[in-house]
């Protein structure tokens, strides 16, 4: 009888890196677990040695603890876990395997990749919509079996599977499933070098991990009548399955390096936010039913259920991605923005520099409606971080006028009357330059802006100056007027 507290788990292979679809597996599988109060295990298949990257299964471990996924199971690895490795449980699946043989329910098969490749051959020439194997070697005597492995001739161990029936299960989010079994191939169970092929080792650690729901990916749909047959052949109890849709480009291909960016490590160093990037993998497929797009780790667990799981594919919409960035990173307390910016500066080329709390805070809080990432505070405000070398010459075109110099001049010196000045003592003392020459305010402030930033876009002008300080802003406005006049 399987509980009412779920087991679920993530069961990625170690090819190199976590796929977007990868995370969000684990996320709809996490969310799933800790709303009912149940447990997650990672689970490493690994048995596909041709495939196997070394340092994969650290990298996993590690992008799956920065994305705040963590699991229940085991001591000491990474996040306070170890995952179930396949790899080190081959006798496991070789003794159920050797079982099921005995029982009838699988065979050994001798054929040669040579036989295999021309059996196939004949399938396509016959136009047959699948290749599968012929049961070739369901027919061998036990004799003749036992001198093929006394003579050490490799075999892989095959999935008897019976004709003419029908395969039927019930899937959370796809109805009732019904699968033929003429149009089931007779599944490799365990390979030549020993290790079980995906099929055999799955259904074996389900069972054995008493997992409870295996909620994975579209693509493994095809699949799980193979797993249904053994179940039934083992005699054990199937878990609820649950086939989430597929990702897809905007142009409604199936997501694909091709198209753009498919790792997570990728907006990881891109500087995408955790909680965005989970945010909007939670909506690849899922929403509460109503309007709300912005969630913390918290609120999905909350409100998250696999009732609400859609069928059709979901597009993966990067405009969408950037503005949760930037919801999420509005919403970060200023102090947590400061560490994050002391970061970005030490990989910069300001590293050299130095910038009190104080400082950036005051940057912080003059930019953070004006930017979705933080390495944006340095790139679009690096005057910031260290004075204008170059004045932008579209902007010089625009804004700076044969009076310029002149009029910035005569604003110096009002400037250099100020004692620890405020933003409001800054525009005030604009404001009666302006009055004193007969000009309007904009004659000042743009060129004040240019001395200052040398651009002509960001936060207010009096903002800017307010942050640089008396001393630092005429400095500006002297470099300008050397380098302008």
């Amino acid at each position: 009888m399987i509980s009412n507290t779920p087991r679920v788990r993530f069961a990625p292979s170690p090819t190199g890196y976590l796929h977007i679809g990868g995370l969000r597996t684990a996320l709809y599988n996490y969310l799933f677990a800790k709303n009912l109060s149940g447990k997650i295990i990672l689970r490493i298949e690994d048995t596909d040695r041709k495939r196997f990257v070394e340092g994969a299964v650290e990298n996993l471990i590690d992008t799956l603890n920065w994305s705040g996924i963590y699991f229940d199971e085991g001591p000491g690895f990474g996040g306070g876990y170890a995952p179930y490795l396949q790899s080190e449980r081959l006798q496991v699946y070789k003794e159920l395997a050797l079982k099921l043989i005995s029982e009838g329910k699988a065979y050994y098969c001798f054929c040669t990749p040579e036989r295999l490749e021309k059996l196939k051959e004949e399938q396509q020439k016959l136009k047959l919509p699948q290749a599968k194997y012929d049961k070739h070697c369901l027919h061998i005597t036990k004799t003749q079996i036992e001198e093929k492995l006394n003579s050490n001739i490799p075999y892989v161990i095959r999935l008897n599977v019976q004709p003419n029936q029908k395969v039927i299960f019930n899937d959370v989010i796809r109805g009732t499933v019904e699968f033929e079994t003429n149009n089931i191939d007779d599944q490799v169970l365990l390979k030549s070098d020993g290790y079980p092929t995906y099929h055999l080792a799955n259904v074996v650690d389900d069972h054995l991990m008493k997992i409870t729901h295996v909620i994975r990916g579209e693509e493994w749909l095809s699949s799980t009548p193979k797993h249904i047959i053994l179940y039934d052949y083992f005699g054990w109890e199937k878990p609820v399955f649950a086939h989430l849709p597929l990702l897809l480009n905007p142009d409604k291909s199936k997501l694909s390096k091709r198209q753009g960016d498919v790792a997570v490590e990728d907006y990881r160093e891109k500087g995408y936010l955790k909680e965005a990037l989970i945010n909007f993998v939670a909506l690849l497929g899922w929403n509460y039913g109503d309007d709300k797009e912005l969630y913390e780790m918290n609120e999905l667990i909350e409100k998250f259920s696999l009732e609400r799981v859609h069928k059709a594919g979901a597009v993966f919409n990067l405009e969408k991605l950037n503005w949760l960035n930037f919801e999420h990173l509005r919403k970060k307390p200023d102090t947590e923005v400061l560490k994050m910016l002391r970061a970005e500066i030490e990989k910069s080329e300001f590293s050299s520099n130095k910038y009190s709390d104080d400082y950036l805070l005051k940057v912080i809080s003059a930019m953070k409606e004006r930017v979705s990432f933080v390495k944006e505070y340095l790139t679009k405000s690096p005057y910031f971080f260290n004075a204008p070398a170059v004045y932008e010459e579209q902007n010089l075109k625009k804004r700076w006028k044969e009076d310029s110099a002149n009029l910035l001049a005569k604003l110096k010196e009002k400037f250099e009357e100020l004692m620890n000045p405020s933003k409001e003592d800054f525009e005030k003392s604009l404001e009666e330059t302006a009055k004193e020459l007969n000009v309007n305010k904009g004659q000042l402030v743009h060129p004040l802006r240019i001395a200052v930033s040398g651009v002509g876009e960001g936060p207010g002008v009096y903002d800017i100056v307010s942050i640089f300080g008396k001393d630092e802003t005429i400095s500006r406005i002297n470099s300008a007027l050397q380098k302008l006049s």
